[in-house]
């Protein structure tokens, strides 16, 4: 008996050990990081700095075309905060929620839209960083680390009084809800890119050209409803954590 349950234990080891899909590693020092996430990562970084140096070089009091567009981008994203957080401290906000919303959309986009695996690599192969659980992970605990300093800033210790709100039984379940919104925050992400990938790569291999344009259209569309999902609920829990705690 002692013996069959040593075995399952040493099964339950060997299963848990199994790693899902394969990463071209990069060791850096002590750590081992995915490569091919910090490649695509690069990318649209690079992409969205060249737009905003040259959509911002220049400007005119009638603008052009690109500069007209980053005008609309702006201001599309100053009322994503202005919304969430309130009208007298939005602004200082909206440079975070600017470069997760962008960064978000610019990762889905190049998932979607670019045919990563034309490129051969070692091990792995290149796709939209937010199809990695880490990054979005990492995203998500940058949304927690900004609401903790947003609520401490302004209220001081006197921010951690909304554990006991209303009541002090409510308190293990207010200190759950602090892990629970960088889970649901990475995971909807996470799992809504990933499934458009593998929808899209089924169709492709199934009924190549014809079928996969449009639903690759609507990967298109939900990638940029996840991209404002994100920045959204980001903002509403900065805003949520400005909120006077420490006042009353």
């Amino acid at each position: 008996m002692y013996q069959n349950n040593y075995c399952n234990f040493l099964k339950f080891i060997n299963l848990s050990s199994v790693e899902v899909g394969k990463h071209l590693y990069w060791n850096i020092g002590n750590y081992s990081v995915h490569g091919q996430v910090f490649i695509v990562s690069w990318i649209v970084i690079s992409v969205l700095l060249v737009l905003s140096i040259f959509g911002t070089r220049k400007l005119d009091r009638v603008p052009d075309k690109l500069q007209n567009f980053m005008e609309f981008v702006l201001e599309f994203l100053q009322d994503i905060a202005k919304n969430q957080i309130g009208e007298h401290e939005y602004r200082q906000w909206v440079p975070y929620i600017s470069t997760i919303f962008l960064f978000i959309l610019g990762s889905n986009w190049a998932g979607a839209l670019i045919p990563w695996k034309l490129i051969i690599l070692p091990e792995g192969e290149l796709a939209a960083p937010t199809n990695d659980i880490n990054t979005t992970v990492a995203l998500s605990l940058l949304t927690s680390i900004a609401y903790f300093y947003a609520g401490i800033s302004k209220n001081g210790l006197g921010y951690f009084v909304r554990y006991i709100e209303p009541t002090p039984v409510l308190l293990p379940i207010n200190i759950l809800e602090d892990f629970t919104k960088p889970l649901s925050l990475s995971f909807r992400l996470f799992g809504n890119v990933l499934a458009d990938e593998l929808v899209v790569s089924v169709f492709t291999l199934l009924v190549p050209i014809i079928i996969p344009l449009p639903v690759m259209i609507l990967g298109l569309f939900a990638s940029s409803i996840q991209a404002l999902i994100f920045s959204t609920l980001s903002a509403a829990y900065i805003g949520e954590a400005l909120e006077g705690h420490g006042d009353d």
